[in-house]
């Protein structure tokens, strides 16, 4: 057991700040912040949060994305959906020191909602850092790493594969590819660190480190997984990288999940 990513009482630990913000991404978060407050007003935006490495401090220029979360006051409309692709377009196009935006749209109903209490509810009570507006984790429980919490956070890895498997199979170009492997290879290393987390008994985000933890326990993975966490930071088109997620690591972690932790709650 560790108290890695944990606080005094156990409990998981908020892990970004606007603190740690790289200076090199100061300009970038207040422009997302300005033009994310401009787009949706008051009238449709609770509030906006940061995630993923530039709150952590660990991003790099020119390699690392610019993650958003957008807690809106109803259900996200398409014209909700369209805007945000714009104002996605327009940061990453503004700014070099990212790799591409991403910015995901949810009502506060949906995030606070006993169904989401220990996957997005707690994605943004552990793993968000506010950027605007009223702060959703004060109305949140705290969490610990639990097999609750594994089961609701990736039992549902098996979902994923028919269209992971689609896209490879359809893929025309070296960026399509590229895209994939990294979405793919960042959730089967995620995955991996929650399927073993409860038993380790600490949090991290980090993906080296998460692929660390994941061989502990199963060593005869352990090479796998280290590629699997080595193609999240570089993207590939390599054939042989990309079928071995796909078609052996990802379904067999799929498989593991659900005898450790069981299935996910179902979603309407």
């Amino acid at each position: 057991m560790t108290t890695e990513g944990l606080d005094e009482d156990g409990y998981i630990a908020r892990e970004g700040s606007l603190n740690r913000v790289p200076a090199e991404f100061t300009p970038v978060v207040a422009a997302a912040r300005a033009l994310i407050a401009e787009t949706f007003g008051d009238d449709r935006l609770h509030s906006a949060y940061l995630y993923g490495s530039i709150p952590r401090g660990t991003a790099v220029p020119a390699v690392s994305d610019l993650d958003l979360l957008l807690a809106l006051r109803r259900e996200p409309t398409g014209a909700d959906r369209a805007d945000a692709d714009a104002l996605e377009a327009g940061l990453d196009t503004a700014f070099q020191q990212v790799n591409g935006v991403g910015v995901l749209l949810f009502s506060t109903e949906t995030l606070l909602s006993d169904l989401e209490r220990h996957d997005l509810g707690w994605f943004v009570a552990c793993l968000c850092t506010p950027l605007l507006g009223e702060d959703l984790a004060t109305t949140l429980p705290r969490y610990r790493p639990t097999p609750l919490l594994a089961r609701e956070t990736n039992g549902d890895l098996g979902l994923a594969l028919p269209r992971w498997r689609e896209q490879y199979a359809t893929a025309a170009t070296d960026a399509q590819l590229r895209t994939l492997s990294r979405a793919v290879a960042r959730r089967v290393v995620r995955s991996g660190f929650t399927l073993v987390m409860p038993r380790w008994g600490g949090w991290t985000s980090d993906l080296t480190r998460s692929a660390e933890v994941f061989a502990r326990y199963y060593p005869e993975r352990a090479e796998q997984m280290t590629l699997a966490a080595t193609t999240a930071r570089t993207p590939t088109t390599d054939p042989t990288v990309l079928t071995l997620l796909i078609d052996e690591l990802a379904p067999w972690l799929a498989a593991e999940y659900t005898t450790v932790h069981g299935h996910k709650t179902p979603r309407p």
